[in-house]
This record gives C-alpha cells, structure tokens and sequence, in this order.
C-alpha cells in the first residue's frame, strides 16, 4: 500500500508538475506512463494504484487548444510580414503543429492525471 493513501491534504501544483514530468503523482519518481499514452496500473516505486485516472478526451481537447491558440496567432504573424510561399507556410506550419502535438499529449495527460490524483477524483482518495 501506498503512503500517499491517506487522508492528508495533497496539494495540487506539485502533483500536476510531477505529473507533466511524467512521473508519479505521489512519490515523484515512478514512471507514470508506459510507452506512449498508457497509464501504469500502478507505480512501481511507491505501489500508488494509477488505474483510477478519468483522463479520456481532455489532453486531446487541451492539445488542440494549446496548439490552436499558439500557432494561428504565429501563423499570421509569418504570413503577413514574411509573404512566404503558400506551400512552404504549409509544410512548416504543418511539420510544427504535429511536433507540438505529439510533445504536450502526454505531458498534458499526465498533468491531469496528476489534478486527479490531488483533488482525490475517480478513486485517487478516501474509499467510500
């Protein structure tokens, strides 16, 4: 069993920091996620059960929104002081937000993961 179970006050923004590190949300150091996406059932450094986690579509929404909000503004701002050439503003832009994407998906699912795991959400806290 775990030593971060009990009913102690979590606080959040460390949690939701060691969660975008990847890491667990409890002991800091265990790998959070294997391989890409997939959660660890549970932590192997401090045995913190994992498999609680409610994250489903909010890293995909907060992907989309980040990468939006920061590359259209950047989009315009390369269009209309550069006038690069239509195919050259798609492939870079294009190239950018993938990158973008694939790097904040697994850091933001973490980061939620980690606010669940605070806030004791989904099974993270108190047994009923």
């Amino acid at each position: 069993m775990s030593n971060c179970t009990g009913d102690e006050e979590r606080e959040v923004w460390p949690a939701i920091i060691k969660g975008w590190r990847r890491k667990c949300p409890c002991c800091g150091s265990g790998p959070l996620l294997r391989g890409y996406l997939t959660v660890t059932p549970v932590c192997p450094v401090c045995r913190e059960e994992l498999f609680h986690h409610r994250a489903d579509d909010g890293p995909a929404y907060l992907t989309i929104l980040f990468v939006g909000h920061l590359m259209a503004p950047l989009l315009l701002f390369v269009f209309e002081t550069w006038r690069p050439e239509p195919m050259v503003l798609f492939t870079i832009f294009t190239v950018g937000c993938v990158a973008l994407s694939l790097y904040l998906l697994p850091r933001l699912k973490g980061a939620m993961i980690g606010f669940q795991w605070a806030r004791m959400l989904h099974g993270f806290g108190r047994s009923s």
